[in-house]
C-alpha cells in the first residue's frame, strides 16, 4: 500500500482516496493516516457467514469517498461476484506467485516443493474467479538454492513494490498492456 501511495504523484492518472481494511490492527491504516490519508475499517467477524452484509458494509465507505478504483494489497478475504461485479474493469489485486500457478495461500511453499527454478509475483484485473483475471503483469524471481518460503517470500515483496505502482501507472490511464520484469 506505501509503495503505490508513495507511486502516486506528479502526472500519475490516480490519487489515493481511502485505505480500508478488515483489520482494526493492519499496519496500513496507521501508515496511510500518517499519510494524510483517510482510513475506514470494516471487520468482517460480526457478519459471520453473512457475506452480503458485510460486503453492503465494506461498499458503503467505498461509495462515500468516491472511489474509482480499488487496489488490493493483502485483503485476504475472498469477494462474491455481487461486489467484484460492481468493480468490474475496476479492481486490482497482486498475488504472490506466477499465476497461472499456485493460486490462493502458501504460493512460495508450494513452488519450493514442486522444485520450480523461479517464483514471482502477478498483477490481475479481479474477476470472480480467484487469481483468474486478466494479467496486467508480472516480475520473475530466482528461486535459490536454500531459499526457504520466507527468504523467498521477502524477494518476491520486494518486486511487488516495484511492479504494482508500474501497473497502477498505467492501468490508472487506462493502458492494460502487461508489464513483465526480471525476463
Amino acid at each position: 500500500m506505501v509503495s503505490l501511495v508513495k507511486s502516486m504523484t506528479d502526472d500519475h492518472g490516480a490519487r489515493p482516496a481511502l485505505v480500508l481494511s478488515n483489520r482494526a490492527d493492519a499496519g496500513g491504516l496507521v501508515k496511510a493516516a500518517n499519510m494524510g490519508i483517510a482510513t475506514a475499517v470494516v471487520d468482517h467477524r460480526p457478519f459471520g457467514k453473512d457475506r452480503a452484509a458485510f460486503e453492503a458494509a465494506l461498499a458503503a465507505p467505498l461509495n462515500n469517498a468516491n472511489i474509482d478504483l480499488i487496489c488490493l494489497a493483502g485483503f485476504m478475504r475472498v469477494l462474491t461476484s455481487y461486489f467484484i461485479d460492481q468493480w468490474s474493469g475496476r479492481m486490482l489485486n497482486i498475488h504472490p506467485s506466477l499465476l497461472p500457478k499456485y493460486r490462493g495461500l502458501n504460493t512460495h511453499a508450494r513452488a519450493l516443493e514442486a522444485g520450480d527454478k523461479t517464483a514471482g509475483c502477478s498483477v490481475h484485473e479481479v474477476t470472480p474467479e480467484l487469481d483468474e483475471g486478466p494479467m496486467l503483469g508480472q516480475s520473475i524471481v530466482p528461486i535459490l538454492k536454500g531459499d526457504s518460503a520466507d527468504t523467498l517470500a521477502a524477494r518476491v515483496l520486494e518486486q511487488e513494490h516495484i511492479l504494482y505502482p508500474a501497473v497502477l501507472r498505467r492501468f490508472a490511464v487506462g493502458d492494460k498492456t502487461p508489464i513483465f520484469l526480471g525476463q
